[in-house]
């Protein structure tokens, strides 16, 4: 089983611009995610697609996996940090998605700090607030859908050796019959 990101978009009715969210899943195949994810943003009416995703098997020097049981973490965590900023003169708010293995969401928010884009950006905030609030970082296990919550669990292993090869994320524009037809 394989823990997997991806960024959701469309076009609700009455907006005037794509509208984006992450979704976190567990699943053997990509493609297998398809009614959950349809499940999980029932405004997009049909009409929802991926603009990228990732199978998440590295986060810094952790490995990342699933298992059918529970697992023994120490107190280490995987989160999620979605940090937004602007540039001068831009009308746009721009955004950074972050994982992060951490103790604690304390933690968490301070190795946050510490990426480029929060060092390059100004007025950076995550999400709609400024500075880095608690309310803004998701410890992974929260984030699941109910049906993956007590069924899979995310086992966090530190490695020694900087060997694990970074996650590759996949951009594009992919709907939900591309994502059951042909991503793996």
């Amino acid at each position: 089983m394989n823990l997997f990101m991806l960024l959701l978009g469309c076009k609700p009715s009455g907006r005037h611009v794509e509208q984006h969210d992450i979704y976190f899943g567990i699943a053997e195949r990509l493609g297998e995610l398809a009614p959950s994810i349809e499940a999980y943003w029932p405004e997009a009416k049909g009409e929802i697609h991926v603009d990228a995703w990732r199978a998440v098997t590295k986060v810094g020097s952790y490995q990342i996996s699933i298992s059918e049981e529970p697992v023994n973490n120490g107190s280490l965590k995987l989160y999620f940090v979605n940090m937004g900023g602007y540039k001068p003169n831009d009308m746009e708010e721009y955004h950074y998605k972050e994982m992060v293995v951490a103790y604690n969401l304390e933690e968490a928010k301070e190795v946050a700090k510490e990426t480029v884009f929060f060092k390059h950006h100004i007025s950076p905030h995550i999400d709609d607030k400024y500075g880095i609030d608690v309310d803004d970082v998701y410890e992974i296990e929260e984030l699941l859908p109910a049906l993956f919550k007590g069924k899979y669990y995310v086992k966090i292993r530190e490695e020694q050796h900087d060997f694990l090869k970074e996650d590759d994320i996949t951009n594009g524009y992919f709907t939900m019959e591309i994502l059951r037809d042909q991503l793996e």
